[in-house]
């Protein structure tokens, strides 16, 4: 969606940037591999049938995912276009659509599990996104929701990388929430908090969510630090 604010930023960057960045870039890899094996130790304990990553880039995150429990149906979403005709090519298997966070283009209570990394800084309406993911989110359904923390050690990193090898991404995070603002963000959307998880000497959070109050499987314990 041409429209969107971030879309030239996008375009600056090849469409394969997460396959290329685990493959080349040790700190890249350490990266997203942490947050993948993370991810894989929520899900391990949790019964799911459909799958949905929300700002699913071209596919990496959830095609990982998707390999560790291939007895689900695995569906992704992205605003840029060019991300998911690439998806779409690479990993055959998954269900690929254009579509804003905003406006999910499944029916109500469709998912089961539901992945928002490292998105929601990204979106323009952050409170409207998470309404539309609890749209589609069963009622014992699962979102795993991940940012940096905010923390002071994040915000160095990021400028440092903002001004180096990084600077294509410089003004990409549209919302640079400390995890307490987004906290108050999700409890205001009407979702459970699960767990809350810290990762990478703090600089990373995830929320595990629920739909309601009564979880749908066992998680990671709350507050543990990796």
């Amino acid at each position: 969606m041409q429209n969107h604010r971030l879309y030239n930023t996008w375009s600056k960057v090849p469409v394969n940037y997460y396959q290329n960045g685990v493959k080349n870039n040790f700190f890249q890899w350490l990266w997203h591999d942490t947050k993948i094996k993370l991810a894989k130790k929520i899900i391990k304990d949790l019964e799911f049938n459909n799958c949905l990553d929300v700002g699913c880039a071209s596919g990496f995150m959830v095609s990982e995912i998707a390999k560790a429990f291939p007895g689900a149906s695995y569906y992704g979403v992205d605003v840029y276009d060019k991300a998911i005709d690439s998806a779409k090519k690479t990993y055959p298997g998954i269900d690929f659509k254009i579509a804003s966070a905003e406006r999910i283009p499944y029916k109500k209570t469709f998912f089961d599990l539901i992945l928002f990394y490292e998105t929601i800084e990204h979106v323009e309406k952050p409170d409207k996104c998470l309404k539309e993911i609890r749209r589609v989110l069963k009622e014992n359904g699962t979102l795993i929701l991940t940012m940096d923390s905010g923390s002071l050690l994040f915000r160095i990193v990021w400028f440092i990388w903002e001004n180096t090898k990084g600077r294509v991404w410089r003004n990409a995070h549209l919302h640079p929430f400390h995890h307490n603002q987004l906290e108050d963000l999700i409890k205001k959307s009407g979702f459970i908090i699960q767990d809350k998880i810290f990762s990478f000497l703090g600089m990373e959070v995830t929320f595990v969510l629920s739909n309601s109050s009564k979880r749908s499987g066992p998680t990671l314990p709350p507050g543990l630090t990796l």
